[in-house]
């Protein structure tokens, strides 16, 4: 209920603890299940931490290493605050409006509709759909790459990465079928152990290549529009909060995320810096969209191209969930297992192929999607909705009454000086940052990272085909003619 007499008393109760789960509807109690605090850190560092990974080392050769690296810290500390803020607001809501209590198939958008009302509620799912789709689409084009080179790697067999891609589709859609983060939390707890791992190993396969390599490395000059798009790669990286409200939903006690957050990011922050400066260190500018093909020992590149492989495959478990929770919504699929749910899903993992055999380089799809609705609900979205969702609490507690979405003028007297500053400052910096990157990313698309969509290349002549996927001297450029060996560089090429 959006209106009506409030029990202040009870309000007073519920907020001083948070938990999701009530007896009688006035006492809060934990959920007898539901995830760990800890464990819940490790499912945020696994839904996020494999593209950038990969893609990280990239950006910061494109913003020379100390900007890349004070661009990193600053964005790590934008996030976890953005991500701290957007916890508090699903906790405020399960404290103030009883039907959260249960189930909730669109968190996010509910919380958008207590900030703003129902057409906000609508802007918040359109979003996230559309974040959740094309990072799934990256990911899935991703860990297709990777089982192409390491199928290459070690049978010698030249696999289409069309067909990779719709064999990784079926294997993965099963598990899809699974309602919520709470069925597949092992799968998320795995898949940070999996980017541990490969974190390890590119750290010793970089240091294994820095004698030969380092040598040869050059790095391209300080370029706004390179700079934007390493921006772009850093919110990719960073930002994947369209999913939080929905793992926060399911643990056992919902007012913990905040740790889980924090706990979360400062990993991610050490991940980061540990493969990007390496990267950097050892191979300039002959990396592209990903370190991986520059390892030169191919062992440690393909155990690396495995581990990746899995923490991707298992990700996608999770990325896919809150968009197939949110066409259920859409189409009015009941909360229990049906045929409904496994048509559902299954034409969402349709969709995801089909774009992903239409834009088979992820690359590009990173930036854009990273500029672009991922800013909106990870940066801009999360501080403007505390504030409102605060406000709304903060006079409900005062009044008695539910006030409705309240006006400016409310959040500029209900909220803490500090906050407002904060938020201010981060929605600032999110809507330039990110209309930047997006901008940027869609010139890069534009003129020059067209590829043919796979079912027109599959009718192509194979001859005119060019294969990056192998090393040498630093970089994925073996068997190029135009390849520079003194500088481990294309030299007609322009570093993206």
């Amino acid at each position: 209920m959006s209106t009506g007499k409030i029990s202040i008393n009870s309000l007073t109760t519920l907020t001083s603890n948070g938990d999701e789960m009530y007896h009688n509807s006035k006492r809060p109690k934990q959920k007898l299940q539901g995830l760990g605090w800890f464990v819940t850190g490790l499912f945020i560092v696994g839904d996020l931490a494999g593209g950038g990974i990969v893609a990280l080392p990239t950006a910061l050769i494109q913003t020379k290493l100390y900007l890349g690296v004070a661009m990193l810290l600053v964005m790590a500390v934008v996030v976890t605050f953005t991500s701290y803020v957007l916890g508090r607001s699903w906790t405020m809501l399960i404290e103030c409006w009883p039907e959260y209590r249960e189930h909730t198939r669109k968190p996010y958008a509910e919380i958008g509709f207590r900030a703003a009302g129902p057409r906000m509620r609508t802007v918040v799912s359109l979003v996230c759909i559309f974040t959740q789709f094309m990072i799934a689409v990256v990911f899935l084009l991703l860990a297709s790459k990777n089982i192409q080179d390491a199928i290459k790697a070690f049978g010698g067999v030249d696999f289409s990465f069309c067909l990779v891609v719709i064999i990784v589709s079926v294997c993965l859609l099963p598990l899809t079928f699974l309602k919520s983060p709470a069925d597949f939390w092992w799968a998320i707890v795995l898949a940070m152990l999996t980017t541990t791992g490969a974190v390890l190993l590119i750290i010793i396969g970089a240091a294994t290549d820095y004698g030969t390599c380092a040598p040869h490395r050059t790095v391209p000059d300080l370029k706004p529009t390179n700079t934007f798009l390493a921006l772009g790669t850093f919110l990719f990286s960073f930002c994947g909060h369209a999913s939080f409200p929905t793992i926060q939903h399911d643990m056992r006690r919902p007012a913990d995320f905040t740790k889980s957050t924090f706990l979360a990011f400062s990993i991610m922050a050490v991940m980061y810096l540990a493969t990007g400066v390496t990267g950097f260190l050892a191979y300039g500018d002959s990396l592209r969209s990903s370190v991986i093909n520059s390892i030169q020992t191919i062992a440690i590149q393909q155990a690396i191209n495995i581990l990746i492989t899995v923490h991707l495959f298992l990700t996608l478990v999770i990325v896919f969930n809150p968009l197939n929770q949110e066409m259920e919504e859409l189409f009015r699929v009941p909360q229990s297992f049906c045929w409904q749910r496994a048509a559902v899903r299954t034409a969402v993992m349709a969709a995801t192929a089909f774009v992903a055999e239409s834009i088979p380089s992820f690359g590009p799809l990173l930036d854009l999607v990273g500029g672009s609705t991922l800013t909106l609900s990870s940066i801009v979205f999360p501080s403007i909705f505390y504030a409102f969702i605060n406000a709304r609490r903060e006079k409900m507690v005062e009044t008695g009454v539910d006030p409705g979405p309240v006006r400016f003028a409310d959040v500029m007297k209900y909220n803490q000086r500090w906050v407002l500053v904060v938020s201010a400052i981060t929605i600032v910096l999110g809507v330039i940052g990110g209309s930047a990157a997006t901008f940027s990313a869609i010139q890069e698309i534009i003129s020059t990272k067209f590829e043919y969509p796979c079912y027109v290349s599959a009718f192509l002549d194979k001859q005119n085909k060019i294969d990056i996927a192998s090393t040498n001297c630093c970089g994925p450029f073996q068997n190029l003619t135009v390849f520079d060996s003194v500088t481990c560089s294309l030299p007609d090429t322009e570093f993206y």
